[in-house]
């Protein structure tokens, strides 16, 4: 049987070649036509792109890094997810993502495809060209496979085309640690194409922003890895010692090929340090100014409209606000945790660290760099307001105030800053993206794996990379100007402080999602959240903690995403089995 596809356009700005397609009158050209035609294939490679859902800045809404000020709004999305009223069938209306499993194997599907045909592709392309064309095929695939795992367990795994007779009923989901094996072959074989500019490189060159690369190939080995040494995915196939070095590999290649922190210090008006500016600048300068991103998929989001403050032109809603939480894990410059703990289990008496120097008349004051970078609070000074010296004004009745019923204003007592360049409004959007993968990740991942298998001090070598878990996490603090861990810790000493120092680094990054869930404590973190009520009595200030109410999405169930109802039916009616993710049997 003859197969034919449709032509869509290429996604724009991959490659340059602009040849028009010539296609029949009716639309269609035979596989045959497009294999063996160089710009068509070019088109169809192109086409294998797109399929990996960008990370945005209202996945931190779903964890305990944010509450979002659509919570007030009745049956929102948001109401719905924090009351845990979410089913198989509601899922993907409500989630931050939707249910990404379809676009997902519409992504493998085209990969499979395009890997299947291309060996008998009698186009001009050189040998080495063609060996990139595949090089990216199977980076692709493994990226989308990773996308699949971190949500949904363990999948379906295709590695070739479905004939029209395919037989589904034999089909069965492969455990999770399998697919990441079939993850790491497709990097492997990727890495194995010479890494010049025609092959599979580590450069960025002209009309190849987005490309998959050597470096994004290392990153997903990294991020696959380390998910199945986890908690929540370890069967025993993969320890936190084939953790560690599969990521020391990766650290270290991109090190040794020019992968730097961002650490750009800006103009005093522009940004507070180099972090603040670097999420906001953007990463299409073929690595010539950021270093540090591997991977961004997604565009820049309009922070200051959809998670914005009020005095801000043209904005609709406050959107994540960062919690209390999340506030309190950003440690004082000196590198002391402000609280001990807690002495109650509502979280709203913490029990201050007499070592940190914290004020609690003062206490957004001598803090991680980090936090001024990433949280608007009361009495910030915004960019815009520097002429004026006007401050933010949190407080009840305050310009940007807390609101229980409004949501352009603050829920939790402040406004999500990161991302967010103050030069953007509604005549002009300067506001940065969400990366993917950076090296900041690589250098956490490897900190963890490291601490897991031979503890926070000891040093791992391979080949000239030399560095021990607390070197590696110390790196990334540098950077933002904060010391060093100190030696001698614990390893469980150290995993409070690594797990601490990975959500501020990370945060509204998406990471914080998936990460409470591989380590199997969403029951423990997201079953409540609070906030800072600030009331003015003369020009004193009163700092009040609050609760929300509790969260239904903290259970078991909310550690995968549901598969989509129409599948699992589908394959019922197949197999008899059923499918769908422990606890979505409704």
């Amino acid at each position: 049987m003859k197969k034919y596809i449709i032509i869509l356009s290429a996604v724009a700005g991959l490659f340059s070649c602009q040849k028009q397609l010539d296609l029949p009158s009716d639309g269609r050209i035979t596989m045959s036509e497009v294999f063996n035609d160089y710009d068509r294939v070019r088109g169809y490679l192109n086409s294998c792109y797109g399929y990996c859902p960008a990370p945005y800045m209202d996945r931190a809404s779903y964890s305990d890094e944010a509450q979002d000020a659509d919570d007030i709004t009745p049956n929102s999305k948001y109401s719905n997810w924090y009351s845990g009223s979410v089913t198989a069938q509601t899922y993907a209306g409500i989630s931050e993502d939707g249910s990404p499993w379809g676009s997902l194997y519409e992504g493998i599907r085209k990969c499979n495809y395009f890997l299947a045909n291309i060996g008998a592709s009698k186009t001009i392309a050189s040998a080495e060209e063609k060996a990139s064309w595949v090089a990216q095929a199977h980076v692709l695939r493994a990226l989308y496979y990773l996308q699949l795992i971190k949500r949904y367990g363990g999948v379906p795994l295709f590695d070739k085309p479905l004939p029209v007779n395919y037989d589904f009923s034999k089909d069965t989901k492969a455990s999770f640690s399998t697919v990441v094996t079939f993850i790491l072959k497709d990097c492997d074989t990727a890495l194995m194409v010479p890494a010049t500019r025609n092959g599979f490189p580590w450069g960025i060159y002209d009309n190849q922003y987005g490309i998959m690369s050597r470096a994004v190939a290392y990153a997903i080995r990294s991020e696959a890895v380390t998910y199945a040494a986890s908690p929540l995915w370890a069967d025993g196939t993969y320890t936190w010692d084939n953790a560690k070095t599969i990521t020391a590999e990766a650290l270290s290649e991109c090190l040794a090929n020019d992968y730097q922190l961002f650490n750009e210090t800006p103009d005093g008006s522009i940004a507070q340090n180099g972090y603040a500016l670097y999420h906001f600048i953007t990463s299409n300068d073929q690595r010539a100014r950021d270093k540090e991103t591997i991977l961004q998929v997604g565009v820049p989001m309009l922070v200051w409209k959809y998670a914005g403050m009020p005095s801000t032109g043209g904005m609709e809603k406050a959107g994540p606000c960062p919690t209390q939480e999340l506030v309190d894990r950003y440690e004082m410059a000196n590198g002391e945790p402000p609280f001990l703990g807690y002495s109650d289990a509502d979280r709203l008496q913490p029990i201050i660290n007499p070592a940190a120097g914290y004020d609690p008349q003062k206490p957004y004051s001598g803090r991680d760099p980090r936090f001024y970078a990433s949280v608007y609070y009361n009495g910030a000074l915004r960019y815009l307001d520097l002429p004026t010296g006007k401050k933010v004004e949190t407080f009840v009745n305050g310009t940007e105030g807390i609101s229980v019923n409004n949501r352009k204003y603050t829920r939790t007592g402040y406004y999500l800053r990161k991302f967010n360049n103050f030069k953007s409004d509604q005549n002009n959007n300067a506001d940065g993206a969400i990366r993917l993968f950076r090296l900041a990740e690589l250098y956490l991942n490897f900190a963890e794996a490291a601490y897991q298998s031979v503890g926070p001090d000891v040093t791992v070598t391979d080949g000239n990379f030399s560095m021990s878990a607390r070197d590696a996490v110390s790196a990334v603090r540098s950077r933002a100007g904060m010391p060093a861990f100190p030696a001698g810790l614990s390893k469980d000493a150290f995993e409070t402080k690594y797990r601490n120092e990975r959500s501020v680094e990370l945060a509204f990054e998406e990471h914080r999602f998936f990460d409470v869930r591989r380590w199997k404590i969403l029951d423990k973190t997201d079953k409540f959240v609070t906030g800072m009520r600030i009331t003015k009595s003369g020009t004193d200030l009163i700092y009040t903690r609050f609760k929300f109410t509790g969260r239904g999405s903290s259970t078991d169930r909310f550690l995968m995403y549901p598969i989509d109802q129409s599948e699992v039916n589908k394959v019922f009616q197949l197999t008899g089995k059923n499918w769908q993710n422990p606890g979505w049997l409704d």
